[in-house]
């Protein structure tokens, strides 16, 4: 069995979220959100840092998969995101966890069948395949989501022995 840690990085609310694949079907371990709060944009990356660390150090994933950044209408805001999304990987990386990186088109397709599902019919799948009795925040739905897109994606991997290949530019890297 596996720990996965997902995380939906975000400059204001940054979601986690903990599953144990256990090689058929994956169980909800926890999730929630980490919030930054008003501080200067030093202070809430701190906060995200920390808050991921804290998570790790709880609840001992061995792999971590991490959303995209993905260019939104406004560059500030796909800036803020890529810094919290990095501070992300860095508590990851120093934690030793192997860490996988998926668009939201990915993620939504491992999920709910189609790249073009909206974020509720996400966390209504979610909550399907874990079999929760309560909606997750979105946020935490969403880095659920993300950690059920690893799993799938490292079942796959397994039956090829290429479960530590390295993903880059698309490609699967030995």
């Amino acid at each position: 069995m596996t720990l996965i840690l997902g995380i939906d990085p975000g400059s204001r609310i940054t979601g986690y979220g903990v599953v144990r694949d256990t090689g058929r079907s994956c169980e909800y371990v926890a999730s929630g959100c980490i919030r930054t709060g008003n501080g200067s944009m030093p202070e809430r990356l701190q906060v995200v840092f920390r808050g991921v660390r804290e998570v790790i150090e709880t609840y001992g994933p061995v792999t971590m998969g991490i959303e995209q950044v993905f260019m939104a209408r406004n560059p500030d805001s796909a800036l803020k995101l890529g810094q919290a999304r990095g501070v992300a990987i860095v508590a990851g990386i120093e934690a030793g966890l192997d860490i996988s990186e998926y668009t939201a088109t990915q993620v939504k397709q491992a999920i709910a069948g189609t790249g073009g599902a909206d974020k509720e019919q996400v966390q209504m799948m979610v909550m399907h395949l874990l079999k929760l009795v309560q909606k997750p925040q979105i946020d935490a739905s969403d880095a659920l989501a993300i950690a059920l897109c690893h799993a799938h994606h490292r079942q796959s991997l397994i039956p090829h022995g290429l479960v530590g290949a390295k993903r880059r530019a698309g490609r699967l890297r030995l």
